[in-house]
């Protein structure tokens, strides 16, 4: 008779030993949520935390970890996506406690919460305005000193970060920091410093410009640099009035300069001279100013006021046309009449005399 021998296998330890590890890496991940999760170390001192119009949840999770308001700015994109709140973020300046769980933080950027939000003061910076006259609206309605936003106006150097190009170091510029001030409806925290003020204007700039689709690609194709599209654009915001006519007196401004002849926009002069005057004089042209685009030839050597988005844009997409002069119509509308010639010009300068058209 056989004796048969039956032999147990062993049992493989891999899956027991795979369990583990994924038990552990599963406690890992949960102990870092968590972690992440946690508040920061709670403080009695708010942090002031500005909210600027436009901006995404995305954008202002990532700026309350830089400001080190909470620990993780992925992790709370994904609370605000499975809350569904981020939608309803108000723009605004906020004194944020540190310490504030992701619920608290929420409510207070919903504007309904108790986490302490500062004093604002609301500035509407209109378009087509002067570093000068910027200053004195920031003093009249903010309390700024216009003289130290002037001061700072004069020193790029300290927004470096913050703008969008370098500012070439040409001779002949009144303000370095002319057409970088965007004009806009801003909050600013009672506490804000003329800096801090001039540097959230500078840093709108710079925001607007990234948003233009195919910035780059656009800019490329006018040969401009960003200095000399702000400058072009200036002259743009100044001599237009309606929208429809932004990309038409951007047009006849590239002809010119093309041509080349002199760009002799009034506007150049007034600010060469310092002050607005209803009507220039033929002394008036004589100004001995790189701004004078009666007396020299391009561009002025920087920009001549705060220029709009709209302006900006026509200056990137000019209508094509064959037009070389324009003129106003004295109708109250706030158009032009345009003409290929100068002697087309002189008989639109007498119709618009005549409140017609030729």
């Amino acid at each position: 008779m056989c004796a048969v021998v039956i032999q147990k296998r062993k049992r493989s330890k891999a899956p027991l030993v795979l369990l583990l590890i994924v038990l552990l890496l599963i406690a890992s991940i949960s102990t870092f949520v968590y972690a992440s999760m946690r508040p920061v170390a709670s403080s009695d001192e708010p942090v002031t935390f500005e909210v600027a119009e436009g901006s995404g949840r995305a954008e202002i999770a990532d700026r309350l970890q830089e400001q080190g308001l909470i620990r993780s700015a992925l992790l709370y994109k994904v609370y605000l996506k499975m809350e569904k709140e981020g939608g309803a973020f108000k723009a605004g300046t906020y004194r944020l406690l540190p310490g504030s769980d992701y619920a608290a933080v929420t409510a207070a950027l919903n504007g309904t919460g108790e986490v302490e939000r500062e004093a604002v003061v609301k500035v509407t910076i209109p378009e087509g305005l002067t570093i000068k006259q910027i200053a004195d609206r920031l003093n009249e309605l903010g309390g700024w000193d216009a003289k130290t936003v002037r001061q700072l106006a004069r020193e790029p150097q300290k927004f470096a970060d913050d703008l969008p190009a370098g500012i070439p170091a040409e001779a002949g510029i009144t303000y370095p920091l002319e057409g970088y001030l965007f004009p806009d409806t801003y909050e600013f925290a009672a506490s804000a410093t003329e800096e801090d003020v001039v540097r959230r204007l500078v840093q709108e700039t710079k925001r607007k410009l990234e948003s233009i689709p195919n910035f780059d690609a656009l800019l490329k194709e006018r040969g401009l640099s960003v200095h000399e599209l702000l400058t072009l654009s200036s002259l743009v915001e100044r001599e237009a009035v309606v929208d429809s006519e932004r990309p038409i007196i951007a047009g006849v401004i590239y002809n010119r300069l093309n041509d080349p002849m002199k760009l002799q926009i009034d506007a150049t002069v007034q600010y060469a001279l310092g002050k607005q005057k209803d009507r220039l004089l033929y002394s008036d042209l004589e100004i001995d100013s790189p701004y004078n685009t009666y007396k020299y030839d391009g561009l002025p050597p920087g920009p001549i006021a705060a220029p709009s988005l709209k302006s900006i844009e026509a200056a990137l997409q000019p209508e094509k046309t064959d037009y070389f002069f324009y003129v106003t119509k004295k109708d109250g509308s706030g158009e032009h009449l345009f003409a290929e010639t100068f002697a087309q010009h002189e008989q639109n300068i007498e119709a618009s005399k005549a409140g017609g058209t030729p």
